[in-house]
């Protein structure tokens, strides 16, 4: 492999990971279709490392290449969601009871620190913060857990739930369910009940599932009173 070949490589990897944060600050919408020429000329490289970026973000979910048609942001539809949900549960379900098995004092310490940033969060009705910390939390088990195929397999999962997820905590009520569900989880790592820890983390994540269909059923009547 020459020194172009892997400059070129790390040039398309750059251009994906530009895209992907544009795609999760919805700077591009889901649906709408992707300009190649145009993005390819803002960023002024030539298309084909924006084709090969664009590839690699299909492959993670966040983009749909269409023959004759082009290349679009992906829409998550709700049976998306219907499938997504219960196997991301069943992953970070077991993410949280390896966790449980691993932590030590320090490792419960680190994690009382987050918690504690939700606490915080929900009691100034901060959903930016709140939906920071609760990622920072959800980190920080798999990082506690150390299992690279389970990260790997949450990861690819979570990147397409980027699309709609920070949503769910705008439903009325929901960041207090969300911080009690997390307050079960705490309380199963300070115990190091792996087993009430797996069961805490995956009714947190089918009661995420719900929240966003309750917020999907309100939405029309808040369109028409808005």
């Amino acid at each position: 492999m020459t020194a172009e070949t892997i400059a070129r490589s790390a040039l398309y990897q750059e251009v994906a990971e530009r895209l992907r944060t544009r795609i999760f600050a919805h700077e591009m919408l889901p649906g709408s279709w992707i300009d190649e020429q145009a993005l390819a000329e803002s960023f002024g490289i030539s298309r084909t490392p924006m084709r090969e970026a664009l590839k690699v973000l299909a492959a993670e979910g966040l983009v749909t290449l269409r023959p004759r048609r082009g290349c679009y942001v992906s829409e998550v539809t709700d049976r998306d969601l219907d499938e997504v949900f219960p196997v991301l549960a069943l992953l970070e379900g077991r993410c949280a009871l390896e966790a449980a098995r691993k932590a030590g004092p320090t490792d419960v310490r680190r994690l009382e620190a987050i918690h504690d940033r939700l606490e915080r969060a929900a009691a100034a009705a901060d959903v930016e913060r709140f939906f920071e910390a609760n990622q920072a939390f959800h980190k920080a088990l798999q990082e506690l857990a150390g299992n690279r195929w389970l990260n790997q397999a949450i990861e690819d999962l979570r990147k397409v739930l980027k699309l709609v997820r920070r949503h769910s905590l705008r439903v009325e009520g929901r960041m207090m369910e969300s911080l009690n569900e997390h307050r079960q989880v705490m309380a199963a790592l300070r115990d190091r009940d792996a087993a009430a820890a797996e069961r805490a983390m995956h009714a947190h994540l089918l009661c995420g599932r719900a929240a966003l269909a309750a917020r999907e059923q309100a939405s029309p009547r808040t369109r028409a009173s808005g």
